[in-house]
């Protein structure tokens, strides 16, 4: 099955995923098949929920070795939310490894001993703007101010400075988007992102 593979694994919002790719006319189908991965053009892996369970999901399916398969092809690979924190090493929340395809690990924000940003509460939920650290394909032509949904109690930090795409600020300075060659992820959801969300998936669905 050639297009954009939407790796359904049981964890992530795969239907609303689907109907954006839809509605910026890019041919896209779920699958939980790792043969399906493997023949794809794009993958793109999403995740909502617990660290370890999304781990299990892949391992139990095959597909932890069917995404680094893929990514090791050279063919765009993407990660939502959950799924970009898989793209790296390692998670607080956790104690499995990750897919190990970015050098990064993920901590949990604890505002508790940071008198400064003691009201903020944990998850980090709802829009916030990014800021750019470098040019990105994903990111050409979105509209400014860049605004985008997020939902997450734990953080990418990432080992390179040179991974990191854009940041965001929410009690701490943390990565909002990576990229290390043909892998790259963003924190936020961008099918919940209307126009700055929508530009972007178009952005991955068409880029090299």
């Amino acid at each position: 099955m050639t297009g954009i593979c939407v790796i359904d694994y049981g964890v992530g919002n795969v239907g609303s995923i689907l109907n954006m790719f839809r509605k910026i006319g890019a041919g896209a189908f779920a699958s939980g098949n790792p043969e399906d991965v493997c023949k794809s053009d794009r993958l793109l892996l999403p995740g909502v929920g617990s660290y370890d369970f999304g781990m299990v999901q892949l391992a139990e399916r095959g597909l932890d070795v069917a995404v680094k398969d893929f990514a090791a092809t050279g063919k765009p690979v993407m990660g939502i939310c959950l799924g970009m924190q898989l793209l790296g090493m390692s998670s607080e929340e956790g104690e499995l490894p990750g897919l190990g395809l970015i050098p990064f690990d993920c901590k949990r924000f604890d505002f508790a001993t940071m008198p400064d940003a003691a009201d903020l509460k944990v998850p980090h939920m709802g829009w916030d703007t990014v800021a750019l650290k470098r040019e990105d394909p994903l990111f050409v032509a979105v509209p400014e101010p860049q605004r985008y949904y997020f939902v997450h109690s734990y953080y990418v930090r990432c080992k390179c400075d040179d991974d990191v795409v854009a940041e965001c600020e929410y009690g701490v300075t943390f990565a909002a988007a990576v990229r290390r060659g043909n892998v790259s992820g963003t924190q936020f959801h961008p099918e919940k992102s209307h126009r700055f969300g929508m530009c972007l998936m178009k952005n991955f669905a068409e880029s090299a």
